[in-house]
């Protein structure tokens, strides 16, 4: 799958300030803009969580960082943005990732209702990931993830940037391997 965007690179650099699994200072960075209700997104969140535990088995807690922004594409996925608010709830209360995989095992089902059991199963504080939700507290930390892509070239979502670089290949376990082996030699 060739993007247009084939030559972008990351704009936004990784920081301790994204949502991450891995070591910052790891030999391969490697950025997902996701959508919590496209199911491609989701496709490749699962594959990636794969790939980040078999590398670091195999090559170490030092080899792949993993970060995940958001990137919800309202227009086509009326409730993306919504769970990504819901994730950034979770989020502030260290439960970032829980829900991400939540979210994206659960992606037909992302309206409030859904969202607010998701928090109970998962033993958030619900009254204030309710307050969250109803503030919008978290989107100024969304629309900027948003605003980042954008800058990068990101036009929808999966988009992956691998040590900076946008990733053009497909969207299968043996490239993505490939190339983020090849990243990091």
């Amino acid at each position: 799958m060739i993007d247009d965007h084939s030559s972008s690179s990351l704009v936004v650099p990784a920081s301790t300030q994204d949502h991450s699994q891995g070591v910052l200072s790891a030999a391969v960075v490697l950025v997902m803009y996701g959508d919590y209700q496209c199911p491609r997104s989701a496709t490749v969140y699962k594959l990636i969580k794969i790939i980040w535990q078999e590398l670091t088995v195999s090559l170490g807690e030092d080899y792949l960082y993993f970060i995940f922004r958001h990137f919800p594409q309202a227009r086509i996925h009326p409730h993306a943005q919504r769970a990504a608010q819901a994730a950034e709830a979770a989020a502030a209360q260290g439960k970032f990732w829980l829900m991400s995989d939540t979210l994206f095992d659960h992606q037909q089902r992302l309206e409030n209702g859904y969202l607010v059991e998701y928090a109970n199963d998962l033993e958030l504080d619900v009254p204030q990931f309710l307050k969250d939700l109803s503030k919008q507290v978290h989107i100024d930390r969304i629309n900027e993830n948003i605003e980042g892509g954008l800058h990068s070239g990101v036009t929808t979502a999966p988009a992956l940037f691998i040590n900076n670089i946008r990733y053009t290949g497909r969207w299968k376990i043996t490239e993505l391997v490939t190339a983020i082996v090849a990243a990091g030699h």
